[in-house]
C-alpha cells in the first residue's frame, strides 16, 4: 500500500497519523486548497481517489468528504461522501451518488460497490444506457458484475430527458449486456398514462440485435378475414438459425398458424414458410401453404437450389392476403437445379414447373413444365476475336398442349474492327440450329391439318454493332457539364425460313424496347428466329456534372428500317413500310429535387402513340415526396399512379397511393393514412383497398403504435408503404 501526495511533508504526517490513534483526522497543510489525492492498486488496476479531504480511520479505511470521487479506467463514482476499505476494496458512498462506466450512468443517494467485483447495491436508482439511450429508475439496484444488473420496481423509457410520453412498469428489470437484452418481469407499458399493454414477462434488445422471446402482438383486419391479432414468438436457435411461430386468429376464418424457419450454414442457407389454417370457418376446407427457398455449395465450382412454392387452393392468396404483391401472384414457381462454372464454362441443370392459380373470370393457360432443362454455355477471347456458345437441351411437358424436346446450338463470332475508345464496329457471324424431336399429346388443334413432325431448323445470323461518342463542355442551365452525343448503327440479317409447321413452347414477340432494338432476334425464346433485313438507327445524348460524375439528363432516340418486309409472324405481320416504331427516351435528375423517367412509343405508320409512360419524382428532403406516373399501352391499359408522403402540420404527415385503370374504370389500388412522428414513438394509421381479381377486392387497415427501440403495437404498414410509395422514409429512423 503506498499513498502520493503532493508534498512529501503531508506524506509524512499521514504515515504517522495511520500508526497512531484511530480516527485521527489527517491534518490539511496545504496553503492551495486544490483537491486531495490518492491511488490505491486493486484487482481491476489503479484506482484514483480525490476530494476535498481525504482522512484516515481505524480499520484500513479512507473517507473523502467533499466532491469525492474514485476513478478507475472507464469507471467512476462521485459522491458528496466516499468510504473506501483498503482491504476488502468496498466502497460506501453517499449524497448525490453517481456511477458511470461503460457508457452506462447510474445516480442515487447511497451506493454499495465492491470495485474488485464490479458488484454492488444502489438505492432509488435512475439510470441511463447509451445502447439505445434508454433511462428509468426503480427501487434498488443490484450491479452482478460490469455487464448484469438487475431493478427492482423499475420504470424504462427512451423518451429524452422531461418527456414521459410512454413509460414500462416493471416489477423486476434484468438487463443482460453480454447478449444486448432486458427482460422485464410483471411488465404493462403506459402511453399517454393509458396502459396499454400487460405480460407477465417479455424481453427486448438493447441495439436490435436477434433475441428469443414474444414480439409484439399485431392488430389488424381485411373484409375477407374480419378483424385479427397475431402474436410472434421469435425462437433464436442459435447464431446461424431462428424461426417465427405467429398463430393469426381472423374473426371470420378461424386460427391460422404462419411458421418460418431461416439456416444458414458455411455450405447451405434457406429459408421455410409452413402456413397452414386447420379450418377455414367460411369455406370450411383446410387451407395451406408451402415455400422453400434453398442454396447449397456442393464444390467450388457446383452449387445447387432449391425454390418451391405451393398453395392448396387457388383462392388462396386473394382471401388470406392482405397486399398486392401477395394476392398478385398467379403462377407459383416450383424449382430445383443445379450451377456449374469452372473457367469460361458455365453450365445448368434444372427441373421447373409451376403452379397456376386461376381466377374463374379471367383463365389463362399454365406454363410448360421444363422436365429438365440443360444449358452449356462459354465466352473466350483469342487473338482479339470473341468467341461463345450456346446450347440447350429441354423437354416441355403440358398437360393439355402438345409435348417435346428441343436441342439449340447457337456458336458465334465477333472481332471489333476499331480500337480506339471514341469509335467501336464490330461485325458477328453466328448461327442458330435447332432440333425438335416431338411427344405426348401430338394431336392437331386445328381440322384439316397434319400434326408435328420431327424436325430441324439451321439458320444464319449476321450483323455489325458500330458507334462514336463525341463530347464537349458545357454551362446548359448554368451548371459546369459535359455534353456527349453517342450515335449507333446495327444490321442484322437472317435469311428467311418457314417455321409454321415448328412448335412454339417459349417464344413470343419481344418488348419493343432501346435494348431489343439491337438484338438478332425479334422473338424472346427459340421456336422462332425472326428473318431479318434491317438496320437499327439511334443516338443518346447525356449531360454530365463534370465535379459529381452524375447523370443529370439522358435523351435517347431509336427506330429500326426493314429493307425487306419480315415473313416470320406471331401477331399481326409488320408494316409493309419497312419502318418501326419510334423509340423516345428521357430520364435523369434535372435538379437536386426533381427527377424524371419518361419512354414514348410512336408509330409513324398509323400516326400515332403505341407506348407512353411518364414518372416524376419530387424528392426536396426525407419525409417529403411526390410521385406522379402515367402508363399508357393502347387497346391495352391506361393508367394513373400518384403516391405521396408529405408533412402536415406540426408532426403530422401524410401518406398515400392512388392507382386507377382508366381502361376499366376502376380503382386498382388505393391507400391513405397519417403517421405522427414524435421524439421517442411514432403512431401510423393506414387503410389500403386493392383488387384481388377480376371483380373481388379487399380491404385492410393498420394501425401501429412503435415506441422507439422497444416495442411495436399493432399492424406493421412499412413493408406496404416502402412497396407503393417510392422514397418513401422511415421518420424515426
Amino acid at each position: 500500500m503506498w499513498f502520493r501526495f503532493k508534498y512529501p511533508f503531508a506524506l509524512f504526517l499521514f504515515c504517522f497519523a495511520h500508526l497512531s490513534n484511530a480516527g485521527e483526522v489527517l491534518p490539511d497543510l496545504r496553503t492551495d486548497k486544490k483537491p486531495q489525492t490518492m491511488t490505491e492498486t486493486s484487482q481491476e488496476g489503479t484506482s484514483v481517489i480525490e476530494a476535498d479531504s481525504l482522512v484516515g480511520q481505524k480499520e484500513n479505511q479512507i473517507e473523502a468528504t467533499g466532491d469525492a470521487s474514485l476513478r478507475q479506467g472507464d469507471r467512476s463514482i462521485r459522491a458528496d461522501n466516499l468510504l473506501f476499505k483498503q482491504s476488502t476494496h468496498e466502497v460506501d458512498a453517499q449524497g448525490s451518488v453517481m456511477l458511470e462506466q461503460d457508457g452506462n450512468t447510474m445516480s442515487g443517494p447511497h451506493l454499495l460497490f465492491n470495485i474488485d467485483k464490479s458488484a454492488g447495491t444502489m438505492e432509488r436508482p435512475k439510470f441511463y444506457l447509451k445502447e439505445n439511450s434508454a433511462r428509468g429508475s426503480a427501487d434498488v439496484l443490484h450491479i452482478q458484475d460490469r455487464q448484469h444488473y438487475s431493478l427492482d420496481k423499475a420504470t424504462y423509457t427512451t423518451c429524452p430527458a422531461g418527456n414521459q410520453d410512454w413509460q414500462a412498469n416493471m416489477g423486476l428489470l434484468e438487463i443482460d449486456r453480454d447478449r444486448q437484452i432486458g427482460v422485464a418481469h410483471s411488465a404493462s407499458v403506459e402511453f399517454k398514462g393509458v396502459p396499454i399493454l400487460y405480460t407477465p414477462w417479455m424481453d427486448f434488445p438493447l441495439n436490435g440485435q436477434r433475441k428469443s422471446g414474444f414480439l409484439a402482438p399485431i392488430f389488424g383486419g381485411t373484409v375477407q378475414g374480419g378483424s385479427e391479432m397475431t402474436l410472434p414468438y421469435y425462437w433464436n436457435i442459435a447464431p446461424n438459425f431462428d424461426a417465427t411461430i405467429a398463430p393469426r386468429e381472423m374473426a371470420k376464418r378461424g386460427l391460422m398458424f404462419n411458421n418460418e424457419f431461416r439456416y444458414l450454414e458455411t455450405s447451405y442457407s434457406g429459408e421455410l414458410h409452413v402456413d397452414v389454417l386447420p379450418n377455414d370457418a367460411i369455406t370450411n376446407s383446410r387451407r395451406e401453404r408451402y415455400s422453400l427457398n434453398h442454396n447449397q455449395t456442393l464444390a467450388s465450382s457446383l452449387k445447387g437450389y432449391v425454390n418451391f412454392n405451393r398453395v392448396g387452393d387457388d383462392s388462396y392468396f386473394r382471401d388470406l392476403g392482405d397486399a398486392v404483391n401477395v394476392t398478385s401472384q398467379v403462377n407459383l414457381l416450383q424449382e430445383g437445379g443445379l450451377n456449374y462454372a469452372a473457367g469460361d464454362w458455365i453450365a445448368t441443370l434444372r427441373e421447373q414447373r409451376y403452379q397456376t392459380l386461376q381466377d374463374p373470370a379471367a383463365p389463362i393457360i399454365e406454363p410448360y413444365a421444363r422436365l429438365p432443362q440443360v444449358t452449356v454455355g462459354t465466352q473466350q477471347n483469342h487473338l482479339g476475336a470473341n468467341f461463345a456458345f450456346a446450347g440447350e437441351y429441354v423437354d416441355f411437358s403440358h398437360p393439355t398442349l402438345v409435348n417435346g424436346s428441343r436441342i439449340v446450338l447457337n456458336p458465334s463470332i465477333s472481332y471489333p474492327l476499331l480500337g480506339e475508345s471514341e469509335f467501336y464496329l464490330t461485325p458477328k457471324v453466328a448461327i442458330h440450329s435447332t432440333h425438335y424431336e416431338m411427344g405426348a399429346n401430338n394431336t392437331p388443334v386445328v381440322p384439316n391439318t397434319s400434326p408435328y413432325q420431327n424436325a430441324s431448323r439451321t439458320l444464319p445470323i449476321l450483323s455489325v454493332d458500330g458507334g462514336v461518342a463525341f463530347e464537349r463542355e458545357s454551362n446548359m442551365f448554368g451548371g459546369d457539364y459535359l455534353q456527349t452525343f453517342e450515335p449507333r448503327a446495327f444490321y442484322v440479317y437472317v435469311p428467311y425460313k418457314d417455321q409454321s409447321m415448328l412448335p412454339n413452347f417459349d417464344s413470343a414477340q419481344a418488348d419493343f424496347n432501346f435494348t431489343q432494338i439491337f438484338t438478332e432476334n425479334r422473338f424472346s425464346g427459340s421456336d422462332r428466329i425472326g428473318d431479318a433485313d434491317q438496320i437499327t438507327l439511334a443516338a443518346t445524348s447525356r449531360l454530365l456534372d463534370q465535379k459529381s460524375g452524375a447523370e443529370r439528363l439522358k435523351v435517347m432516340m431509336g427506330e429500326r428500317f426493314s429493307l425487306k418486309a419480315p415473313q416470320v409472324n406471331l401477331a399481326a405481320p409488320a408494316a409493309s413500310t419497312g419502318r418501326s416504331d419510334i423509340l423516345l427516351a428521357a430520364s435523369g435528375q434535372v435538379t437536386k429535387a426533381w427527377s424524371l423517367d419518361s419512354e414514348f412509343q410512336y408509330d409513324p405508320n398509323q400516326s400515332h402513340a403505341q407506348i407512353f409512360n411518364i414518372a416524376a419524382h419530387f424528392r426536396p428532403e426525407a419525409g417529403k415526396v411526390l410521385n406522379l406516373g402515367y402508363r399508357f399501352q393502347r387497346n391495352t391499359l391506361r393508367q394513373s399512379d400518384i403516391s405521396t408522403q408529405w408533412p402536415l402540420t406540426g408532426r403530422w404527415h401524410a401518406v398515400g397511393r392512388w392507382n386507377y385503370s382508366l381502361q376499366d374504370s376502376r380503382i386498382l389500388e388505393t391507400i391513405g393514412g397519417l403517421e405522427y412522428n414524435q421524439d421517442c414513438w411514432m403512431l401510423r394509421l393506414v387503410a389500403q383497398r386493392f383488387a384481388t381479381a377480376t371483380q373481388q377486392f379487399n380491404t385492410g387497415f393498420f394501425v401501429q403504435l412503435e415506441l422507439n427501440d422497444f416495442v411495436k403495437v399493432g399492424a406493421d404498414p412499412l413493408l406496404l408503404l416502402k412497396q407503393s410509395v417510392p422514397g418513401y422514409t422511415k421518420l424515426n429512423n
